[in-house]
């Protein structure tokens, strides 16, 4: 199969660092690849160099004559005085909504992308960054293409739209190169994934499951010959003190890599052992929500729900925005009162709570300081951890323990909060979106510390591969002021999801009938008209509050890069993290108002 895109030998640097160092590789026909990566190791640099949107320091970039290519990058402009129907439809020939109405891949696009909603009438530059992404995707989407190029596409999505691209992509034929940490959608979408690190490219067959299998084999074969290196040295110096013997076969052995990798490979988590152990540490009363009703401006976001967590539980909680996630940890943790009811806490329950916003940190310490102020040992399970070797675990190598906290990154900065968190050694572990900020290695190494933590843990995440791997249990807030449990997980949410869906699009067209036949009984025909005007125009509220939440959503993206900027100016740092609070707020009020909205839409 023929290349559409190779690279000989390039080299690409910034500053002295190089971030490319003499890569060779090519993209073939059809080839769907997935980019992993620390942060800052070159992914995007990849990703433009390849695309042609940066040329190589040295080397060659050839592509094949008349390639159709899209790319959309984390830089990718669009033109501020078009609209939206202008950025995505008419450039290429549809500027009736028949003559895209009409097609089923485009309507699918906008549907999926949702891009109906945003108005197709909307200049591009009143949108927000997240806005401007998605109308970005759709317009390289409607193409017809050789090549799509996608820098971390699945940032603005919630979980059914990333499942929508996800499968919009397997259908196409198209080539792809995605830079993305979401693990699930890596591993549905990839035949190959290509790995980052140190300026070269390694390069591995299949998915993000298959990616994880080959690298621990190429460290386990790496290991091996480390080994057999001493070993050998050893035996020779044993047989120049023994004197030449007469030679003797050696015995000849093969193992297979999948088969010794499989056979050392670590028991799965014992939930039943851990809940034991939690209890013993516990008691049998640890969190209790009892007959709580939460209300945030007309929302009622829970109504008179009971909810009880018991010693060594590991719950995931699942929602569209807006549906009350945020607020229940909140309640749990005792951050918020509720309208009516109480919560009840365990006597020996220590609480740790990790928010979405920055907590602040001691700026005058140094990593390894910050993580022994809270303790200098910590048993996480049947281990014991050092301060530095849980700093290590969480992306702190030695020589970087000793960076002052201050000078920290965004993502450092959220890394160094876990580690503290997980040092005081906390039995109630509740974690608001945990994977902001971290890079797959520091995810898995997050995710190995969990399956074996024995005390209740409670996690919101987008992330469907985390909540699926660190959670025996998983709750849904659809609502309805109610707590749903799910023995099916996230599969039994979406599906849930889809029905929900497919009856409010469905519900107008199975009545029209019934209303024509028996209006007289019904009611009078202005009823209905008044209905479906109060429907339209709450359909279009729903709109502008979208555009309004992206909006934030942009505004709270700008907010972290600005608190990593400003790591060494603490002043800076208070004025902004003020300022994130007032943005998250504002969008914890404008979700719930999203809700209400919806449900008169529906």
């Amino acid at each position: 199969m023929a290349n559409l895109v190779n690279l000989e030998a390039v080299h690409k640097s910034y500053g002295v660092r190089p971030l490319l160092d003499n890569v060779s590789l090519g993209v073939a026909e059809g080839e769907r690849v997935g980019v992993v990566g620390l942060n800052g190791g070159g992914k995007t640099t990849l990703l433009e160099v390849l695309a042609g949107v940066e040329p190589p320091d040295a080397g060659r970039v050839s592509r094949v004559r008349d390639l159709r290519q899209a790319v959309v990058t984390q830089r990718t402009d669009l033109p501020d005085d078009a609209t939206v129907r202008q950025a995505v439809l008419e450039p290429h020939g549809f500027s009736a909504e028949h003559e895209w109405a009409a097609d089923p891949r485009i309507r699918s696009i906008m549907h999926g992308l949702g891009i109906e909603a945003l108005g197709l009438e909307e200049p591009v530059r009143t949108m927000s960054g997240g806005e401007r992404r998605r109308v970005a995707l759709a317009a390289a989407l409607v193409r017809e293409l050789d090549l799509l190029v996608l820098d971390e596409p699945t940032n603005h999505l919630d979980v059914e739209g990333v499942r929508w691209l996800a499968a919009h992509l397997v259908a196409r034929r198209c080539a792809l190169v995605v830079v993305t940490h979401d693990r699930w959608f890596l591993d549905e979408v990839c035949t190959n994934t290509w790995e980052v690190a140190d300026g070269r490219i390694a390069q591995y067959e299949g998915g993000y499951e298959d990616w994880v299998f080959a690298r621990a084999e190429r460290a386990r074969i790496a290991a091996s010959a480390e080994e057999k290196r001493r070993n050998l040295a050893r035996k020779e110096l044993a047989w120049l003190r023994r004197g030449a013997k007469a030679r003797t076969s050696k015995p000849r052995y093969r193992v297979e890599a999948a088969e010794a990798l499989i056979a050392n490979e670590p028991e799965p988590r014992e939930s039943t052992e851990l809940v034991a152990f939690a209890q013993r540490r516990l008691g049998k009363t640890v969190l209790e929500l009892e007959d709580v009703s939460y209300t945030i401006g007309e929302r009622q976001l829970l109504r008179e729900v009971t909810w009880r967590l018991g010693p060594g539980e590991r719950i995931g909680v699942v929602g569209v925005n807006g549906s009350g996630k945020t607020s229940l940890l909140r309640l749990l943790a005792d951050d918020q009162k509720p309208v009516q009811g109480r919560r009840v806490a365990g006597k020996t329950v220590r609480l740790a709570y990790l928010r979405q916003e920055l907590e602040d940190l001691p700026g005058d310490l140094r990593v390894l300081q910050a993580v022994e102020q809270i303790g200098q040992r910590v048993a996480l399970g049947k281990r014991e951890f050092s301060a530095s070797q849980l700093a290590e675990r969480f992306g702190f190598p030695a020589a970087r323990q000793w960076t002052p906290v201050a000078d920290l990154s965004g993502g450092e900065r959220r890394r160094l909060q876990l580690a503290r968190l997980l040092m005081a050694e906390p039995n109630v572990l509740l974690l608001d979106e945990p994977t902001n900020d971290l890079d797959i290695d520091t995810l898995q190494q997050l995710e190995d510390l969990l399956d074996s933590w024995p005390g209740t843990l409670v996690v919101v995440s987008h992330d469907r591969y985390l909540t699926e791997r660190v959670c025996d249990t998983v709750v849904a807030l659809l609502g309805d002021g109610k707590i749903t449990h799910l023995p099916g997980g996230i599969d039994e949410y979406l599906v849930r999801r889809d029905a929900a869906l497919a009856s409010n699009s469905q519900a107008p067209n199975s009545q029209a009938p019934n209303d024509s036949a028996t209006g007289s009984r019904e009611g009078p025909p202005a009823s209905k008209s008044s209905g479906a005007a109060r429907q339209r125009a709450a359909q279009k509220e729903l709109a502008r509050l979208e555009r309004k939440l992206d909006s934030l959503q942009d505004k709270e993206t700008r907010l972290h890069t600005a608190l990593a900027e400003a790591a060494t100016d603490p002043n800076r740092l208070r004025e902004l993290d003020e300022q994130l609070r007032g943005v998250l707020a504002e969008k914890d009020e404008l979700e719930q108002q999203w809700l209400a909205t919806a449900d008169a839409a529906g």
